[in-house]
């Protein structure tokens, strides 16, 4: 009974605590104070409910007068959806007017806003627009003006287009001189005198220009044109407005660009790879060869020239040795000494034609190294074809290209040899007959005299 007592009393204090600060002290005064509490609860709800109506009310009044706005705002809008209808109306009927007013006008704007359009596209490319930056702008402008709005172009910009086309035809025909900022070609940028050629080419310091697309800027060309241009484009820079003979693209730099991507001839011997340093290098001990067989075969014709002039054998000559035999053997009868004579003859033409053998052979094998280099070049671009198919042409043209180069190497190399073995050939088979002549001479002397 006791504890049910303190239950009661702490569940009381758990009620009544917000109202009262002060513990009963018996349960007289706990009931008291639950009635108290009880009481001060009802008050309060009371008055949260007296507020809550008030509210109520208040939202009441807010959601009539949204309602009021929304139907103002309703109206407003039915009001101005009416008069963009007819304000659409008017516009059509305003720009029907306009149409039949402007009658061939409306044509001839259009006509010149494509001419501005395309005029604008065409000095964007133009080296004129370097030296006369900003060309472009304006009329660029102005063609978006005209399809944008239906304004009309006013005398002043009509005139503006003229100008620019008559400037561009003027400006055609001029070698002018002026200072611009040059992009050079390890990325470094320096304002230098530049020549322009025209609408065609540009040259600064003797070296090619090319425009920046989308700019009015130029840049040193990554990679120049063959010397023989860059010859006359030196010439230009030296010329003092004399005439002088100049490279000119008249494509505007095209050309040059196709011109420029061309291989030199180093690139084309490096095309030929390993096959084609082998060709070349049997080229070189050819020629060398031939070189050292002809100027040898020269002054050994030259000795047998003076030899045949003189009646007293020399040694240091083929035909001078073939002559001693005949004063070595002096008693030998008619064909013993024509023995000995074709003996001496034989010694000497391996010394005549020493080394002809070998330059025939490069002459042979120099073709068929480029044939097989051709051949495995070949191989090679059918191999890539398989692997990436044929849908880049360049790819097939490219390989097929380089495999042809150890071909055209082959025959560089063989038909110099085939010339010059041909050459040597004859220069040593004129000197063995020349000795045989010799010798056929002594023969027939010694058998003279034996009869």
């Amino acid at each position: 009974m006791l504890k049910l007592k303190h239950c009661i009393a702490a569940l009381a204090l758990a009620f009544a605590a917000p109202a009262f600060s002060q513990e009963p002290v018996n349960l007289d005064q706990l009931l008291q104070q639950l009635k108290e509490g009880k009481f001060a609860q009802s008050q309060a709800n009371e008055e949260r409910e007296a507020r809550f109506r008030a509210q109520a009310e208040q939202q009441q009044q807010v959601l009539r007068e949204a309602i009021a706005k929304r139907d103002q705002l309703e109206q407003a809008s039915a009001r101005l959806e009416g008069q963009f209808e007819t304000n659409e109306r008017d516009l059509a009927a305003l720009e029907d007017a306009l149409t039949q007013r402007m009658g061939s006008l409306k044509e001839l704007f259009g006509v010149l806003q494509q001419v501005a359009g395309d005029t604008a596209s065409n000095l964007r490319n133009s080296y004129v627009s370097v030296e006369f930056p900003g060309r472009s702008d304006a009329l660029s402008d102005l063609a978006q003006k005209m399809g944008s709005s239906s304004k009309l172009a006013s005398i002043e910009e009509i005139e503006s287009v003229w100008f620019a086309l008559q400037q561009e035809m003027t400006e055609s025909g001029k070698v002018s001189q002026f200072n611009t900022q040059v992009t050079l070609a390890n990325g470094e940028k320096e304002t230098k005198p530049v020549i322009r050629v025209g609408t065609f080419n540009m040259v600064s310091d003797g070296k090619y220009l090319e425009l920046i697309p989308g700019t009015d800027a130029v840049a040193e060309l990554m990679r120049q044109p063959a010397g023989r241009y860059l010859n006359t484009a030196e010439a230009l820079v030296e010329s003092n407005d004399n005439p002088v003979r100049f490279g000119l693209d008249p494509t505007g730099g095209s050309i040059l660009g196709l011109l420029v991507q061309a291989p030199d001839l180093q690139e084309r011997i490096d095309q030929g790879s390993t096959v084609g340093y082998i060709i070349l290098a049997l080229g070189a001990v050819g020629l060398l060869i031939a070189l050292e067989r002809f100027v040898t075969l020269i002054l050994m014709g030259g000795k047998v020239k003076r030899q045949l002039k003189n009646a007293q054998p020399q040694d240091d000559n083929p035909l001078g040795r073939v002559m001693a035999v005949k004063d070595k053997y002096p008693q030998a009868d008619t064909e013993t000494l024509e023995l000995k004579l074709s003996e001496a003859i034989l010694r000497e033409v391996p010394k005549i034609t020493r080394n002809l053998t070998f330059i025939k052979i490069i002459s042979v094998v120099a073709p068929l190294l480029g044939l097989l280099g051709t051949v495995t070049g070949m191989i090679n671009t059918f191999q890539a074809i398989t692997l990436f198919g044929t849908g880049d042409p360049k790819l097939m043209a490219g390989g097929i290209s380089q495999a042809l180069v150890t071909t055209v190497l082959g025959l560089v190399v063989a038909i110099p040899m085939t010339l010059l073995f041909a050459t040597l050939n004859t220069r040593s088979k004129n000197l063995v007959h020349v000795l045989q002549e010799q010798a056929s001479g002594i023969i027939a002397e010694r058998s003279e005299r034996g009869h």
